[in-house]
């Protein structure tokens, strides 16, 4: 593969909430000093990067919200509110830290805080009587519904209608798995970027219909299509996250189960399952069990974070299917490689050396990331955070191809949003009518948003050529 090359696909887009943006920075600050100990034990031979700025894209974040704030209020000094659902305010580190970091900025004050707290003050949408001017909102509009019903939100609902929330509700239609639907359809999908569309699996909503497939064929019977070739496909919530409800091919064997489930449940897709090859990479693990270092195949997966004029940052996920944290997944350092070498030998050259080290400094090497997790306070919903032992290595070239890639996707949102107010994507999209009303009381339009890509790629070190 060249090094201005990556292949694959992505697997959902983010249009919402999407997280990982400080997980990344503390992985990077452990993965570094993991590898500088490992740089003292053996001679890897090649020269990699960990202090690139996009893999810390929580500043980025800030610096969009520290924009929007002066674009509203000027040189005055605001308060910018990280709003989170009120049991993950103590156990969600990248909240915290987010609302810390925003507080250095001069003349900004940065909160964590439960919506509910939130209030009204001659008018205006205040946190303990301090007027607040941007909220960064750490949950989708479901949840926000669900909280207005349960506390009653209406300064938070006040503060989506002056756009003051990012992202802003009006993405939230299109922030649903069966928008590929329209993307992988070729009668109507034209007006897409070709890479966009070629990224894009396979993807049809979940119900007995009739419909196109993968190749254009026509199939008469959708779920029985699916059973008959349930070891190539995924089913998925159409809103879920996390990775709760996904049922993959291979991976869960059950097709009955998997089939029943998603009718019962409703508001499903099933789509075109990325060989798990292309998206694998082996890595170097200390089994806890026999004491000795080993080789494990593990599923990698890559998340584009991106504004309207460019990357904001990556993060690197790992783990089993699906790599989610939510799901018991982890997170893994990335290094930009700097050595005149492909990624496949860098890769490979730094497996093979933590392999021929001995077992006792290895174990060290993950007794320092962990002592490193813990006083970051390393954690997430289920407990400590998974952290990969060794970096996943991309190039500059590749990041370029990336940024490219990521502003095909921002134009193609802008092209699903008009669809969706022009009424043509009304027959994909799943919601409460007061879901609705409250994404149209903040359209979108391009205005800031944080945007995100879950790329199942490739940048060379994947297990299996043939893709």
């Amino acid at each position: 593969m060249k090094s201005n090359e990556f292949i694959g696909y992505h697997s959902e887009w983010n249009l919402g909430s999407p997280g990982g943006w400080d997980y990344q920075r503390i992985t990077q600050k452990i993965g570094k000093s993991v590898f500088a100990f490992l740089s003292r034990q053996v001679d890897f031979g090649i020269e990699l990067d960990f202090d690139l700025p996009l893999l810390s894209p929580v500043h980025g974040l800030v610096e969009m919200l520290s924009r929007v704030h002066h674009d509203r209020e000027g040189s005055n000094p605001g308060v910018i509110a990280v709003v989170a659902e009120e049991e993950t305010l103590a156990d969600v580190v990248e909240n915290r830290n987010l609302a810390e970091l925003i507080g250095q900025v001069p003349d900004l004050k940065g909160i964590l805080t439960a919506p509910q707290e939130l209030e009204r003050t001659n008018g205006r949408v205040c946190w303990r009587g301090e007027p607040v001017s941007v909220i960064f909102m750490d949950f989708n509009t479901d949840v926000l519904l669900k909280l207005h019903r349960k506390h009653g939100l209406d300064p938070l609902l006040q503060a989506v209608r002056e756009n003051r929330v990012i992202n802003p509700r009006g993405t939230e239609p299109i922030n649903v798995k069966s928008m590929f639907e329209v993307i992988t359809d070729p009668s109507c999908n034209g007006c897409f970027h070709p890479e966009t569309i070629r990224r894009t699996p396979w993807t049809r909503q979940f119900y007995p219909r009739r419909t196109s497939g993968p190749d254009g064929e026509d199939i008469q019977d959708l779920l029985e299509w699916t059973r008959l070739r349930w070891e190539n496909l995924v089913l998925k919530p159409s809103r879920g996250y996390s990775g709760h409800g996904v049922r993959v091919g291979g991976v869960h064997p059950d097709v009955e189960d998997a089939v029943q489930m998603a009718i019962t449940a409703g508001d499903y897709i099933v789509q075109q399952k990325v060989p798990l090859a292309l998206w694998a990479e082996d890595m170097p693990e200390m089994n806890t069990g026999s004491g000795e270092v080993v080789s494990v195949r593990r599923q990698t997966d890559f998340r584009c974070l991106f504004g309207a004029d460019a990357l904001i940052g990556f993060v690197a996920r790992y783990g089993q299917v699906p790599t989610n944290v939510g799901s018991g997944g982890g997170v893994q350092p990335v290094a930009v490689l700097r050595s005149s070498i492909s990624v496949r030998d860098a890769t490979e050259r730094i497996n093979a050396a933590i392999a021929g080290l001995e077992a006792e400094v290895v174990s060290e090497a993950v007794a320092l990331q962990q002592q490193m997790a813990v006083a970051h306070q390393f954690t997430y919903l289920l407990g400590p955070v998974n952290m990969a032992l060794r970096p996943r290595v991309i190039t500059m070239q590749q990041i370029e191809a990336l940024n490219a890639y990521c502003s095909h996707i921002w134009a193609d949102c802008l092209t699903l949003e008009k669809m969706w107010i022009s009424g043509d994507l009304d027959h994909l999209i799943s919601l409460e009518p007061d879901e609705l009303e409250i994404a149209r009381s903040q359209p979108w339009g391009g205005s800031t948003a944080i945007l995100a890509s879950d790329g199942i790629f490739s940048f060379g070190a994947h297990q299996n050529e043939e893709h």
